[in-house]
């Protein structure tokens, strides 16, 4: 035996470069072949040192979940709180769930979609089922995620032992338990843990059954972690190509384990149908709410993408540590990228499903960012992602190592690279347990005490009109309508439209169900409030008003965005005041700007010379007349019907004109009827009419077009308008 064989097979017994016993090696026919573990002796000892090591890696995790939720206890004088309000909007679903009133956010309501992990509210809903309410449920929440977050460290051990080697798959479960976001996300009340161990689970599961390339326990996890999260979906859906893959190089086609190995992708279309058949959309509320597609009333390609990739650039930016928030080690980005690159040059075995986790690492960073919250809330999106990530990072630690020429300092220098990425972990730990204290805290200062306070002050038939719908509505036990739009049905579109149109959809409520109250705070995420208040929908003063007392962090941030929270009485006495006319003769038809209802029936549409203007609408009174308009740059178009051809159109509008740039062509049908001069009324609303001569009016349904008498050249005409009303 040579010197150099003696080096290797040193090597292998340390277990420090070669996969586990449950690996397979394909032979030249494509068939695997079980591979001897390198980690065992004659007497098997090594494989019970492994499993006392993954399970000790656990126990950290544990411990370390265990102190911050103590962490969250001290900062809120004993008493269990959520650090984000949306762990309170799964509570919510859950209890009605456990109920027996299926995401009917408020009892009655129809099917909303406001839940982003259908799999989750079902797992607190049977918790609910067996007694759990208040916060108990929310304290059951926690210690589940705290659960599957050392179960998920774990699996990381395991995981790394069977890629790469024993050593590294205890450094990287080391990692994941100190990891802050991590244990944020674990002791959050969100899915965070529970995705984790899907994750990891159904990757581990995969690296188990390749050798035999027969996948049962693979599809069942990737299809449970289809229904945990969207970025799970997609994620899984990548698994499911390097099975069919990998039976297909194997045994050919076998229709069976193919058809078994695409559960996840069913799972996905189940999903998407219920969304479907339950509220008329495959898109869920939060999608509606928060998605780069909808959030603006219009869609412009470049700003799509301009926005989608300063996100993604954010992503990788906090991915590679290089900023202050401590979400990795220093090019851990780098070192994750070595790891897969090391297994598809030198793990043959593992290529499909290296190739599967970088796609599906690919598109949940993609989908996620084109979500307005894709950088919030420490990145909670992605957090169930992070120790699968993190398994690759060690094996691109090892992978540097093996530059080393000398097998003793090749090891000395594995733990070195490895001890060094935990020290930069672990050095972040304690802040992130404060920043989770930090956070709960301000949630109890805002959200769980106007939910209180509702429970004690409203009369139980109130209706509360919210931004935040979760600690209030779990808390409050008041009706609510989500003004955001993610429990309540319609309202996102409404919301993301601004403040007019979703005053035009609140008041289109049924009278029972239009808001009482308001429990609201001004800046985004919505549509701003203060013009409910300066028009006098919202009663003033405030019925009572909850500063944010807590600290801001070392950035001068809070999780979240306002200063305060205030309880408003609604006032709709003015409601529907701006329909009427304000010229006299027969309304064959009237489009109501602002009201997406109408606007929509009537094909209206903002037609501005400037792409990524955005036409929002805003909300005003004069007197005793309350109106929402559309602000606009450049002109419009618009359908109008039930005209009686062969007469004249008055064409009459409300509207708030530049002191400059105040005329607009018209076109009825595609043909010039002359230019319409607009007021000038920069402060005040006013009347303005325009005649349609008879001979244009060809049918009961005509095409208005209003457009700049100098086409592509700037100044654009630019005013509000209030609604149109069509006379004869």
């Amino acid at each position: 035996m040579t010197a150099e064989t003696d080096r290797e097979t040193t090597e292998h017994r340390a277990g420090d470069d070669e996969p586990g016993a449950d690996s397979g090696v394909r032979t030249s026919t494509g068939s695997a072949s079980p591979k001897p573990s390198p980690q065992s002796d004659s007497v098997g000892r090594a494989p019970i040192r492994d499993e006392r090591g993954a399970w000790l890696v656990g126990a950290l995790a544990l411990v370390l979940g265990g102190v911050f939720v103590a962490v969250d206890l001290a900062f809120n004088q004993g008493k269990l709180i959520a650090p984000i309000d949306d762990a309170y909007i799964h509570l919510h679903y859950a209890a009605q769930l456990g109920s027996g009133h299926p995401f009917e956010y408020n009892t009655g309501d129809p099917v909303s979609t406001g839940a982003s992990s259908l799999l989750y509210a079902f797992v607190l809903a049977v918790a609910h089922a067996a007694g759990l309410t208040g916060t108990a449920l929310l304290a059951f929440a926690v210690a589940f995620g705290v659960g599957c977050f050392a179960l998920t460290a774990v699996l990381v051990v395991k995981l790394g032992a069977a890629l790469t080697g024993r050593v590294v798959g205890v450094w990287a479960g080391v990692l994941t338990a100190v990891s802050g976001p991590l244990l944020w996300g674990a002791a959050s009340g969100m899915e965070v843990g529970l995705t984790a161990v899907l994750v990891t689970g159904s990757v581990l599961a995969f690296v188990r059954e390749w050798g035999a390339a027969s996948f049962r326990w693979t599809p069942a996890l990737a299809a449970l972690l289809a229904l945990v999260r969207p970025e799970g979906l997609f994620f899984a859906a990548m698994l499911s190509v390097a099975m069919v893959w990998t039976v297909r190089r194997v045994h050919g086609v076998r229709l069976g384990s193919m058809a078994l190995s695409c559960l996840p992708l069913l799972i996905g279309v189940v999903q998407y149908t219920f969304y479907r058949l339950a509220t008329g959309t495959f898109s869920a509320n939060g999608v509606q709410s928060k998605s780069h597609l909808y959030d603006r009333p219009i869609f412009y390609a470049g700003e799509f993408l301009d926005r989608t990739f300063a996100n993604i650039r954010g992503v990788v930016d906090h991915f590679n540590g290089l900023n202050n928030t401590d979400f990795v080690f220093p090019l851990a980005l780098l070192f994750f990228l070595g790891g897969i690159g090391y297994l598809l040059v030198t793990r043959p075995e593992w290529r499909a499903l290296c190739v599967a986790v970088v796609a599906g690492y690919a598109l949940v960073v993609l989908s996620a960012s084109t979500l307005s919250t894709a950088l919030v809330h420490e990145l909670r999106y992605f957090q169930p992602f992070l120790p699968l990530f993190l398994v690759f990072a060690a094996t691109g630690g090892y992978a540097l190592t093996r530059l080393v020429p000398r097998e003793r300092e090749r090891r000395a220098t594995l733990h070195a690279v490895l001890l060094v990425m935990v020290l930069f972990t672990v050095v972040a730990t304690p802040t992130w347990a404060v920043r989770l204290g930090r956070q709960a805290a301000t949630i109890r200062d805002t959200d769980v005490s106007v939910g209180a306070w509702i429970s004690g002050n409203l009369p139980p038939r109130a209706v509360v009109g919210v931004k935040d719908v979760g600690a209030i509505a779990y808390f409050g036990k008041r009706r609510v309508v989500d003004t955001i739009g993610l429990a309540t049905n319609g309202l996102a579109e409404a919301s993301n439209n601004g403040t007019g149109s979703l005053y035009e959809a609140m008041r289109a409520l049924p009278e029972g169900q239009r808001p009482t109250h308001f429990a609201v705070y001004e800046p985004w995420p919505g549509t701003a409030m203060q013009p409910f208040v300066d028009t006098g929908v919202f009663a003033s003063p405030p019925m009572i008003t909850f500063p944010v007392r807590t600290p801001p962090d070392l950035n001068n941030q809070r999780i979240v965005p306002f200063t305060d929270q205030r309880v408003y009485r609604a006032d709709w006495t003015l409601a529907g005041s701006g329909d009427s006319a304000p010229v006299e003769g027969t309304v064959r038809d009237y489009l109501n700007v602002g009201s997406l209802h109408s606007e929509q029936r009537h094909a209206y549409e903002v037609n501005s010379p400037q792409p990524g203007w955005q036409p929002y609408t805003v909300l005003r009174r004069q007197g005793d007349v309350l109106d929402s308009g559309r602000t606009v740059i450049g002109g419009e178009s618009f359908t109008a019907g039930g005209l009686t051809p062969g007469q004249p159109v008055r064409i009459a509008t409300r509207v708030l004109s530049a002191e400059e740039n105040r005329e607009v062509r018209v076109r009825i049908d595609g043909r010039d009827a002359g230019v319409w001069r607009l007021p000038a009324s920069p402060g005040v609303w006013e009347t303005a009419e325009f005649t349609v001569p008879a001979d244009l009016v060809s049918s009961p349904d005509v095409t208005v077009e209003l457009e700049p008498t100098r086409p592509l050249l700037s100044p654009y005409p630019e005013y509000t308008s209030f609604g149109y009303w069509f006379v004869q």
